[in-house]
């Protein structure tokens, strides 16, 4: 019946995978765990094999990317829901399983996302850019996420169709970090598929440093960057990804324009105080605000695609 897909890329997954495990055997459906390594270190892939050979486990000879490695699962994976989870999750629940397996009894929805939540304990400084950024923009309750259901969609724990993921799958041009999510969700919406988001979380259990989730939003800007080139000023994707809302709406008159010019000289030093031990969202935000100015402006104007609205 369920598919559990989980991409594995430098994390050890064992306690995840052993988790799982107890619930696909309790849960009185057909379940099978099938877990692909994106070709992580040496050492990595050494501590996972004991746990993972027990099930269907790939490695890859070389590193496909975030987008690809997800819709390969296709090709192992045998039954009719597809079921992903990050590596980098923590089961909080042993009604996990049951839960997915109850709303799709009683339900023809053809995606479900179950949510995010983080630990309550404060991490040290230096970690809590992560941390904040987390509990204030991805711990939200189903009823206020199913109000904008692309938005708030994630692929750290979601429950597809695989004739309906077979219809859309990532974008295997987006091979790093930031918004191949959104990206993924926004054409699920085109397609007139519904995103159901219900109470179902897991825990976001690895702990970044405030440098180390500034380089990937870094990425994660630049990815979006080159979306909106090939993609055109799809007015659909804009409005679904809050940060492009803004940028094209200052960049429609000289007070907009100015001060999107202040706020790429202003980066670097947001950035150095960011990494160093300000947690800040709200610098957070005019640094990623600052950074797509820059990128955008390297860019150049994207180019409309033919039929899209602007």
């Amino acid at each position: 019946m369920i598919s559990i897909c989980i991409p594995v890329y430098n994390y050890k997954v064992g306690r995840l995978v052993r988790d799982l495990e107890l619930q696909a055997y309790s849960c009185g459906v057909p379940c099978e765990l099938v877990i692909i390594d994106d070709h992580s270190p040496k050492a990595l892939r050494e501590l996972n094999e004991a746990p993972c050979s027990r099930h269907r486990y790939i490695k890859l000879d070389a590193n496909v990317g975030r987008s690809r490695i997800r819709n390969m699962f296709t090709q192992y994976a045998r039954y009719d829901w597809l079921l992903f989870l990050d590596c980098d999750s923590e089961i909080i629940t042993g009604e996990f399983l049951k839960n997915y397996i109850s709303e799709i009894s009683g339900s023809d929805a053809p995606v479900i996302c179950g949510g995010r939540i983080y630990d309550k304990n404060l991490p040290s400084p230096g970690e809590r850019l992560r941390w904040n950024f987390g509990r204030e923009r991805e711990s939200i309750p189903a009823a206020v996420r199913q109000k904008s259901p692309v938005r708030y969609f994630m692929t750290n724990n979601f429950l597809i169709r695989r004739e309906v993921f077979d219809s859309v799958k990532f974008d295997e041009r987006i091979t790093q970090y930031g918004y191949e999510d959104t990206l993924f969700a926004y054409n699920l919406g085109k397609l007139g598929l519904n995103i159901t988001h219900i109470d179902n979380p897991l825990m976001h259990s690895c702990v970044e440093t405030n440098s180390a989730f500034i380089e990937k939003t870094d990425r994660g800007i630049a990815n979006l960057v080159s979306i909106i080139q090939y993609t055109g000023q799809d007015t659909g994707f804009i409005n679904t990804v809050r940060i492009l809302g803004v940028y094209f709406g200052m960049r429609k008159n000289i007070a907009g324009i100015l001060a999107g010019y202040i706020l790429m000289l202003l980066r670097p030093a947001l950035r150095i105080m960011l990494c160093r031990r300000v947690s800040s969202l709200y610098l957070f935000d005019l640094y990623k605000l600052g950074l797509l100015h820059l990128l955008m402006r390297k860019k150049g104007p994207p180019k409309r695609t033919p039929g899209v609205s602007s």
